[in-house]
């Protein structure tokens, strides 16, 4: 059925309005990364926005090299590498575990425990911490250490509920078919259920690697020692504490936190395109 020119005119002004607002959205999201980024490569920066606009032959990648020098780079990647890495497997297979049982096993409270877990994810990380403080510190000695700082976050409720959500939308013919053949529940999980839940995988990387690589508070309590704190604390030490100590402080400070964010951005740019993929169809046979 053809358009009338009216009609084409409208559909056009339509989707120009919205590739508009789409477009100043972006605009508006990626305009502190632009800021962080340029004011990292000025000799000098100031901190207002006109450090967001490039002036050609003051561009100098000194203040990468100040920083590195005041905090060690290296070693606060490595510190803030290894803690969210153990972070992610415990939180993964935890979660997985967790999740499969609360979706897929049938056994008496199951409700009361999942109630328990929507419950559990209102309450503030916070209000949590003095306790946590004194069992980790204190009685299991746990302070200055990778083991310390990654024991608060080994579980996160928020990842059980992903994975019990996605195994419920799996059709229970399949694990049935999977049982009737003599398959273990550790078999179904591992050879049925982890490899249709992908989606549910990569957007449980994501979403818990961003919390440990940016985590401020915790590491900071439980770490002394300036070798084992990883980069959002050692960021903040130095803006505490070592900011005289370098000829652009701004520019240390904000080309420290462009080192901070490329793992994340890279991560989610590097599967974006996976997080709405399912194969769950691919399973089921009519």
């Amino acid at each position: 059925m053809s358009r009338t020119p009216g009609a084409m005119t409208r559909l056009l002004g339509g989707r120009s309005a919205r590739l508009l607002v789409l477009t100043l959205g972006a605009v508006a999201f990626l305009f502190p990364f632009l800021h962080m980024l340029v004011g990292s490569l000025q000799k000098t920066t100031t901190g207002d926005l006109n450090d967001a606009i490039p002036t050609p032959g003051t561009l100098t990648t000194d203040s990468y090299a100040n920083i590195n020098d005041t905090i060690s780079l290296g070693r606060s990647l490595l510190n803030s590498g290894v803690v969210t890495i153990g972070v992610l497997l415990s939180t993964l297979v935890f979660g997985v575990l967790a999740g499969y049982a609360l979706a897929r096993l049938q056994f008496r409270g199951r409700g009361t425990l999942f109630a328990a877990l929507l419950l559990v994810q209102t309450i503030p990380f916070q209000l949590l911490m003095l306790p946590l403080y004194v069992l980790v510190v204190r009685d299991y000695g746990l302070g200055d250490s990778y083991l310390g700082m990654m024991l608060p976050f080994a579980v996160n409720s928020t990842a059980v509920f992903l994975f019990r959500q996605f195994f419920l939308q799996i059709p229970g013919e399949i694990f049935e078919a999977a049982r009737i053949d003599g398959a273990g529940e550790l078999a179904v999980l591992w050879r049925v259920a982890v490899p249709m839940a992908s989606p549910a995988l990569l957007t449980g990387c994501l979403l818990t690697f961003i919390g440990p690589w940016n985590e401020f508070l915790w590491p900071f309590l439980v770490t002394k020692d300036a070798d084992m704190q990883p980069l959002a604390v050692s960021l903040a030490g130095f803006m505490s504490n070592l900011q005289g100590t370098v000829d652009n402080p701004t520019g240390a400070l904000m080309a420290g936190a462009c080192v901070l964010a490329v793992p994340a951005v890279a991560l989610f740019l590097l599967f974006q395109h996976r997080f709405t993929h399912t194969n769950i169809d691919s399973g089921v046979k009519g």
